[in-house]
């Protein structure tokens, strides 16, 4: 069995003008499928190669032997996680439950938008920006290049990709701007709040 990456959910067009079809192309096509082509390199063979993506990243994230596969291995997650994330038409105040809990979480959507982009700013270089849950409240952590808080078995909700192929086409060196356009013009609330009851 190899690894696949989810089909986008959307044209490559569906995005835009908030990300481009060019984005689309460099990120989906290039940057994912170079992950997805080295990981089943990887795994062929190994005793591992026949388990899904969430079982290889939390039996690699720990070894250092390992690091170049977990590597690999998360970002194939991540990348197919974060084009559920968004939709055409999406972003804005969610609805149902999930706007329930960013209210008592957060305090209302303007203060989780705040605070989401405040942290996501903050990470240094590469790297992922997520919406998890633990302990049942809602919380916001960044993770550093290809780490993923699946890999330690954290329920996550939502993310968004702070490396720079994820931008730097549409927004050059303003990640304050992408993720604000994200936030508020792509996000799919209703993928975000299907995620609360699994």
């Amino acid at each position: 069995m190899s690894v696949r990456r989810w089909e986008l959910p959307y044209e490559k067009n569906a995005l835009e003008p908030f990300i481009s079809s060019r984005t689309i192309e460099f990120h989906y096509d290039k940057h994912h499928a170079a992950y997805e082509a080295k990981t089943n390199e990887l795994l062929e063979g190994t005793f591992l190669q026949d388990e899904p993506l969430e079982t290889i990243m939390r039996m690699t994230v720990e070894d250092p032997s390992r690091a170049v596969l977990f590597n690999n291995a998360a970002q194939v997650w991540n990348h197919s996680f974060f084009w559920r994330c968004m939709k055409p038409g999406g972003g804005g105040v969610p609805g149902g439950h999930i706007a329930e809990l960013i209210d008592e979480s957060f305090g209302g959507f303007e203060q989780f938008v705040e605070q989401f982009t405040k942290e996501a700013l903050a990470r240094f270089g590469s790297g992922w920006a997520w919406l998890v849950m633990r302990d049942k409240k809602l919380k916001i952590m960044t993770t550093a290049n290809a780490d993923s808080p699946v890999a330690r078995g954290i329920h996550t909700l939502f993310t968004v990709d702070l490396w720079e192929h994820a931008y730097y086409l549409d927004y050059q060196n303003r990640r304050g701007d992408y993720l604000d356009a994200l936030l508020r013009n792509l996000v799919d609330w209703d993928f975000v709040g299907s995620r609360l009851v699994e």
